[in-house]
């Protein structure tokens, strides 16, 4: 939202949806200091930000069983960051189902493609990369998740449904190691990699990444659809 928010309309209205009441209440904190103004009344949260008013309501809820209840039908664009992945190729294809009833415009941002790349190089690299893949292809709530696919799943069932797509690459490229979003991603990766390869020598991967790495890029796909 503080990404494009700058981009829209003088007045916006926006819903955030997320299961964790948390992360909701970290977002009402998060959206006021970024605003000008902020104000909650009945649940909303009214915020102006230079010459853009916007509304915004907070929605705890788990969207795993049925994206569609997220908006309304007069939702103008439905965005996702850092989601598809987690999903399944079926849940995508319901996704897009729910998008075309109503509509909406889809940008989804930060949709992991598969490439793990460091620089220098490390012996386990591949193999680290190759167990945090299939890590990411257990079910996360959705099915079986569809990792670095979810991005062709989203544009194959857009374009289906007659939308055009617009898609980029967006990958990180991390090189600041005492970076706290640098630490938090290579022990994920770790982590996750060591429960599919059940490998101690990923704790040396993993000390070596975080001590010697001058270069890590993790590949991501953006896309945006929408119906002419």
């Amino acid at each position: 939202m503080r990404a494009f928010a700058d981009f829209l309309p003088i007045y916006q209205h926006w819903t955030l949806v997320d299961h964790n009441a948390e992360n909701l209440a970290a977002a009402v904190d998060v959206l006021s200091d970024w605003a000008d103004t902020a104000s909650q009344s009945d649940g909303r949260l009214s915020l102006k930000r230079g010459a853009r008013h916007i509304e915004v309501r907070m929605r705890c809820f788990d969207f795993a069983q049925d994206p569609a209840s997220c908006w309304t039908a007069d939702t103008g664009l439905v965005t996702a960051s850092a989601l598809l992945d987690l999903t399944s190729k079926s849940w995508i294809a319901h996704f897009a189902n729910a998008l075309s009833t109503t509509e909406s415009a889809v940008l989804a941002t930060l949709t992991f493609d598969g490439t793990i790349v460091a620089d220098p190089s490390h012996p386990l690299d591949n193999t680290v990369a190759e167990a945090f893949r299939a890590h990411q292809l257990r079910d996360k709530g959705f099915g079986p998740a569809a990792g670095s696919a979810a991005a062709d799943s989203l544009k194959l069932s857009m374009e289906r449904l007659g939308y055009k797509i617009v898609a980029g690459s967006s990958p990180w490229h991390f090189e600041d190691r005492k970076a706290a979003v640098f630490i938090h991603t290579i022990e994920g990766i770790a982590t996750a990699a060591h429960e599919i390869a059940q490998m101690d020598s990923i704790s040396d991967w993993q000390h070596d990444r975080l001590n010697k790495t001058r270069l890590l890029t993790i590949g991501h796909t953006d896309v945006f659809s929408y119906r002419q």
